[in-house]
């Protein structure tokens, strides 16, 4: 393979890496090494234990993105604070490497008031706007800590993030709530929650105890408490950012699974919605980190 360098997406969790020549990808690897269970002094193996079949003698750029850039991380890459491009800045240059790699990481994006920050998100952005010229809207990235983006002119001018996702893993696993929810969807119950949520935010707490009484005294499905449990948060977090969504251009990059269940939220309640996919986008913005690099090399 004639590999030009290396493009990495690293998370809490994961990392992912990919084999690239300009934009194509020739290769991709992953492990379960994520920020949270590496020191600082193991990044360097963990990133080799992945990538050690793509490298040669000469010495390859790997371009990074995600939690790899926090405090916590391999080098911490300061935040860029909006309204910004989504990647404003050179990377930052990761010193004393393996000498067959040279590393940059990617900065976050932080606004001040209100506080928020994020890392990766950006990436994703700045490769969905590298393919839609003067695009304005705003821009939805589900996940963990979900992130609502205002997008104008090439920059992003505000976000929210809403931890939709770290609550549901959390009630689902570790409330009274696990009693009563495993697998199984209903999308029609799916629906009835967000809207019945979105309608009356302010009952929330309510409904969820809700659900663990309708599976005491009705025998209610798990997987009907499931997709309620999911469309009861996602309708909250739909209310608090209805600024956002309503009347707006409005694209969702995230995970397949997660970005239809809230285009599906969306649809229902008349949005227009465009699905994009998560990795073109992260790869298409990591391309273009990878291009500040060079210009500045």
């Amino acid at each position: 393979m004639n590999i030009e360098w290396i493009a990495v997406d690293w998370g809490t969790s994961h990392l992912r890496a990919w084999a690239m020549q300009g934009e194509t990808v020739l290769d991709q690897a992953q492990s379960d090494n994520g920020m949270a269970r590496l020191a600082k002094s193991g990044f360097q193996t963990a990133l080799l234990d992945v990538i050690e079949g793509w490298l040669g003698s000469a010495p390859l750029d790997v371009v990074a993105c995600g939690m790899v850039g926090a405090r916590q991380g391999w080098v911490e890459a300061p935040y860029s604070t909006v309204p910004s491009a989504p990647v404003p800045v050179v990377p930052v240059y990761v010193p004393n490497t393996d000498p067959r790699i040279r590393v940059f990481v990617v900065p976050g994006l932080k606004q001040d008031n209100p506080p928020d920050v994020m890392r990766g998100e950006e990436t994703q952005i700045a490769g969905f706007l590298a393919s839609r010229q003067n695009w304005d809207g705003v821009l939805c990235l589900p996940g963990t800590h979900t992130k609502w983006v205002q997008v104008s002119a090439g920059e992003v001018v505000s976000f929210r993030t809403f931890m939709t996702g770290e609550l549901f893993d959390l009630l689902r696993c570790h409330s009274v709530l696990r009693h009563s929810i495993s697998d199984g969807w209903d999308e029609t119950a799916f629906l009835d929650a967000v809207s019945d949520t979105l309608s009356k935010p302010e009952q929330l707490a309510a409904r969820l105890f809700g659900l663990r009484a309708m599976d005491l005294l009705q025998g209610q499905a798990s997987g009907i408490a499931r997709a309620r449990l999911s469309g009861s948060l996602i309708g909250v977090e739909l209310a608090a950012t209805r600024a956002y969504w309503l009347g707006q251009q409005l694209a969702i990059i995230g995970a397949d699974n997660v970005s239809q269940i809230y285009a599906k939220a969306l649809q229902q309640q008349g949005a227009f919605v465009e699905v994009a996919n998560a990795t073109r986008s992260t790869l298409a913005g990591l391309a273009q980190a990878r291009n500040l690099t060079r210009q500045t090399a």
